[in-house]
């Protein structure tokens, strides 16, 4: 895999038994890059926690940081990060990848109706999310409420099956949903209304 991609291995060895010398080894590179001020972000692609303060580091250095881990990882991991994606999110169906058992297996993590209006963290986003972006009639473009939450959590909708945020909160029905101005190619901005406040 080395040769095909064209990655240039690291090796860190061990100093002693039962100490993380690897970890340690890679957040001080992180921190030499930070200081060169050359760069508009980081990715970092683990779900181990010890990574949690690097990611806040960087943060408060004003650069971006996308997060990419199992959904093991730990809240405080994927709260550091402005955006984090589980990688079990970006399984490529068996149809478009000619693999067999993966898209089935990405299948079967699609939330149901039931299991994200469970969901009580989801929910209160997406509520939150319509309420601070409304106008006086308590309609909220779409785009407008996927800007809110990029803004202010790790959400991406993959994480529960969705490739779209408007499949999933479509899903939920919580939400009135109206489509305005059509346009060519079935084109159309998207407005929703928590069903609690229509009237």
């Amino acid at each position: 895999m080395l040769h095909e991609y064209a990655i240039s291995p690291m090796q860190q060895f061990s100093y002693t038994t039962g100490k993380n010398s690897t970890d340690s080894s890679m957040i001080i590179d992180a921190m030499d890059l930070l200081y060169t001020e050359k760069f508009d972000g980081f990715c970092l692609v683990t779900s181990d926690s010890d990574f949690t303060k690097l990611a806040t580091r960087i943060r408060e250095s004003g650069l971006v940081v996308y997060g990419f881990g199992e959904k093991k990882t730990p809240g405080s991991l994927q709260a550091a990060c402005d955006k984090f994606v589980f990688l079990e999110a970006l399984v490529v169906p068996s149809s478009e990848s000619g693999g067999e058992g993966s898209g089935k297996s990405a299948a079967k993590e699609k939330k149901s109706k039931k299991q994200l209006n469970q969901d009580a963290k989801l929910i209160s986003l997406l509520r939150g999310a319509v309420e601070a972006t409304s106008d006086d009639t308590g309609w909220a473009n779409i785009a407008a409420v996927g800007a809110h939450i990029a803004n202010q959590s790790s959400f991406d909708s993959r994480n529960y099956g969705y490739r779209k945020l408007s499949s999933l909160i479509e899903t939920t029905e919580l939400f009135d949903i109206e489509k305005r101005n059509p346009r060519g190619n079935n084109g159309y901005d998207l407005y929703l209304r928590d069903k609690r406040f229509s009237g």
